[in-house]
């Protein structure tokens, strides 16, 4: 579709260097282009490689994305060569200096907005440079934050008010202010300061105060998942913002023939009867210690339900995360893929009955837009915040029991939730009297994320609308 404007709009995106930001906007900028606006992903030379790979699926249908190479300073700051991606970083020593270079990285972005002159820049909102970047050239900048309605607006309320500041401990309970909801937390499940370096504290509020100049926000979700936080935020908080997602359904066709090759496990779903297996899978950034993984093991072993299970772990002699002979009691029933697995391809088949999440926002989206109940155990980031979006306000899921907020990069010394617990949140979203309520409503979303996408639903008709503004500012 065609902008009022003569000239192709040209929009750049500049996503944040870890999986969990960039998947998300490199499928905007397919969805952009997929509108006749012409895209360009700006990427580091590791990177580079990740997002060609996704765009070459989308080329077959004559969707082009354009990818303009920077470089990452790590010389620079002391960090490894090759360390460009946070997904990378191990230490809170290479957290910061990673961020330092993240700072680095504006003068060629100015030289880039300088040179092509597009009508519009996305960024990530851990670039909260990009706004005044953006605003040197008189070009607007929208920012992408990786999250949903409801944990911008929890988040921010929180900012606000500061409702757990005044506790006198972790476990006492406060209900988030000024909310359409009423939401229970308690300190030890927020953001934790102290755990935090001043850089990131420092980029947090950098981010937010940028947020304010910017433009609008780009959102990947849909109306119906959060319409009373999608309202909140825009009317009570003020905020310009457009849903465009879900996103991970753009170019589904090239993608899903792309990972179908390569995957077994789903021929093994296949043997199974609907709604009869539990995925359990953490995302790319969560990291447990062996003794909280026997946990799972023994958990889902004690519940007697069939699964698929996405662990980071190279396959050695000696595995001592998992227990004494776990793998051949477990043939035919469990399947145990090490590294990488296509989730949505198996979120979406008939065979998944439950997913055990740890709430990042592209995985409540997966879930939700595939019909699948889940089961939640948030780790960090705004993952609390999400978990109660889908235990109290969609009621399509369990909580599994996590209490304690942490960093990526914290080194737990015990397990924080036992195999008890496992066990009985995958029984209650499997087989108890209340699942068939969770899988009903969990279906009912995914009618919504299907329509939200097609030509006249409350996503489509946002992106349009957002690309009829630009197109005009540029005119």
């Amino acid at each position: 579709m065609e902008t009022k404007s003569h000239k192709q709009l040209h929009i750049f995106f500049f996503p944040y260097m870890v999986q969990g930001h960039f998947i998300p906007l490199i499928n905007i900028a397919r969805l952009f282009a997929s509108r006749g606006v012409k895209s360009t992903l700006i990427a580091t030379p590791l990177n580079a490689p990740l997002f060609s790979k996704a765009i070459q699926s989308s080329k077959k249908l004559g969707i082009d994305v354009d990818i303009l190479v920077i470089k990452f300073p790590t010389e620079e700051v002391g960090l490894p060569q090759g360390c460009e991606n946070a997904n990378l970083v191990t230490t809170l020593e290479m957290n910061e200096k990673f961020i330092k270079a993240t700072l680095l990285l504006q003068p060629q972005i100015e030289q880039i907005l300088d040179k092509h002159r597009p009508h519009c820049l996305v960024a990530d909102t851990f670039f909260p440079w990009a706004t005044d970047v953006a605003a040197k050239f008189g070009i607007p900048r929208i920012i992408f934050h990786g999250m949903g309605f409801f944990a911008l607006c929890a988040s921010r309320s929180v900012a606000l008010y500061e409702p757990h500041a005044k506790l006198s401990s972790d476990s006492e309970v406060f209900t988030i202010p000024n909310f359409p909801v009423e939401i229970k937390l308690t300190r030890s499940q927020m953001p934790n300061v102290p755990k935090q370096s001043a850089e990131i504290t420092n980029l947090i509020k950098e981010a937010r105060e940028s947020g304010e100049k910017s433009y609008g926000s780009i959102v990947n979700s849909f109306y119906e998942l959060e319409p009373a936080f999608a309202d909140h935020y825009r009317t009570v908080f003020g905020r310009k913002a457009w849903h465009i997602g879900p996103v991970s359904s753009v170019n589904k066709a090239a993608d899903d023939e792309a990972s179908l090759d390569r995957h077994e496990c789903l021929n093994w779903l296949s043997s199974k009867k609907p709604n009869s297996v539990v995925y359990i899978c953490f995302g790319s950034m969560t990291n447990f210690i062996d003794s909280q993984l026997q946990e799972i093991a023994a958990g889902l072993e004690a519940s007697g339900q069939e699964f698929i299970w996405v662990v980071k772990r190279e396959k050695n002699d000696k595995e001592e995360w998992l227990p004494e002979g776990f793998e051949e009691r477990m043939e035919g029933k469990g399947l145990i893929i090490r590294g990488w697995a296509p989730q949505v391809p198996i979120l979406e088949h008939q065979a998944i009955g439950a997913f055990v999440t740890h709430c990042g926002w592209n995985s409540i989206l997966e879930g939700a837009s595939a019909g699948v109940p889940m089961i939640t155990w948030p780790v960090s980031a705004e993952q609390f915040y999400n978990e109660k979006l889908v235990t109290v306000v969609l009621k399509t899921g369990v909580a599994v029991g996590a209490k304690q907020w942490g960093t990526f990069l914290d080194v737990m010394t015990e397990a924080s939730v036992k195999r008890e617990a496992i066990e009985k949140a995958v029984n209650q979203v499997m087989v108890s009297e209340e699942a068939e309520g969770m899988r009903g409503r969990a279906r009912v979303l995914r009618e919504m994320a299907k329509r939200a996408v097609e030509e006249g639903g409350s996503s489509f008709t946002d992106l349009t609308s957002l690309i009829q503004e630009l197109g005009s500012l540029g005119a």
